[in-house]
């Protein structure tokens, strides 16, 4: 029996569950509303079931026969990437689709300038780019729904290869003019007495909070945030210090107030950041030649966006 509906036909089904609305979808996609409304109806009419409920003013929400659907649909879209992604390696060139995550807190920073040299030398691939933690990358790359992801080497698991790219010392974060800024370094001790503002995203947090367990204290944690825009805004204005592992070479927060960092001496070793692939993925054409061009584009230039170690 020949099928009768399309994989664009999936894949803005997956779009709307995903989003939560036509119009939400129809911006994520580059597409009018009327068409993924018209392409719904179409698959909603041939599947034979209801996709979604109409809620006036509340978007859509999926059915319980949606939501079976839409796991199964992203399986099969995934599927037909597969394909794509076969035929690009049997290939000369690296081509077709690639799904690429980035660890949330500096995507900014890297992502842009990685990737923008990447598809000049690469015009036949198609990127998408996703800005998650790290939780959420690990998560996505053992589903299949990414195909490389640049992280830090926490909590890896064995189904996962990771590739470290450069090597990242704690930093302490301080409003320019407060009194520990001018020091040359900083241990956990020194910062004993003072509020900190944590970036709280998973593995995250561990980690910092393991640089004061080390030198057995425990930090005065007065505020949290998974924002690490926010987290900027509120040490420049006084909540307290925070810790970051890039060195970047901005040194104001959001609104323009100055900042100050300084190195923390710790024992425990550097974050790596790194490619992650699922096991085997570096063996592909196209996640192999974005490995490729990182390791070329850092190695000649260091990380976007940050400064080198003194």
């Amino acid at each position: 029996m020949p099928l009768r509906f399309t994989l664009r036909q999936l894949e803005y089904f997956v779009a709307v569950g995903e989003a939560g609305s036509i119009a939400a979808a129809a911006e994520r996609t580059h597409v009018s509303p009327p068409s993924i409304s018209a392409a719904l109806r179409a698959l909603e009419a041939e599947l034979g079931v209801a996709l979604f409920i109409r809620r006036h003013a509340h978007g859509l929400a999926l059915t319980p026969s949606g939501r079976q659907l839409l796991a199964e649909t992203r399986r099969i879209l995934g599927a037909a990437e597969g394909l794509t992604a076969l035929a690009s390696d049997i290939g000369e060139a690296a081509t077709g689709p690639l799904a690429l995550g980035c660890l949330q807190t500096f995507a900014p920073l890297i992502l842009p300038e990685l990737r923008r040299g990447f598809e000049a030398a690469y015009p036949e691939v198609r990127v998408t780019q996703y800005a998650l933690d790290h939780a959420d990358l690990l998560e996505r790359l053992l589903t299949g729904a990414l195909d490389l992801a640049l992280t830090y080497d926490l909590a890896v698991p064995p189904e996962i290869d990771f590739e470290p790219l450069a090597s990242l010392t704690p930093w302490v974060i301080l409003p320019a003019a407060h009194p520990l800024a001018a020091r040359p370094s900083l241990a956990p001790e020194d910062l004993a007495g003072e509020p900190m503002v944590l970036l709280d995203l998973p593995h995250s947090a561990d980690y910092f909070l393991s640089l004061f367990e080390a030198a057995g204290r425990r930090p005065r944690i007065a505020e949290r945030s998974r924002d690490m825009a926010l987290v900027r805004a509120m040490v420049a204005n006084g909540y307290g210090f925070s810790l970051i592992n890039t060195r970047t070479a901005q040194d104001q927060a959001p609104d323009g107030k100055r900042l100050a960092l300084v190195p923390l001496a710790s024992g425990l070793r550097p974050l790596a950041l790194g490619l992650a692939t699922p096991r085997g993925g570096f063996a592909r054409r196209t996640p192999a030649a974005f490995r490729d061009h990182c390791r070329a584009a850092i190695a000649a230039a260091g990380l976007p966006g940050c400064l080198p170690a003194p």
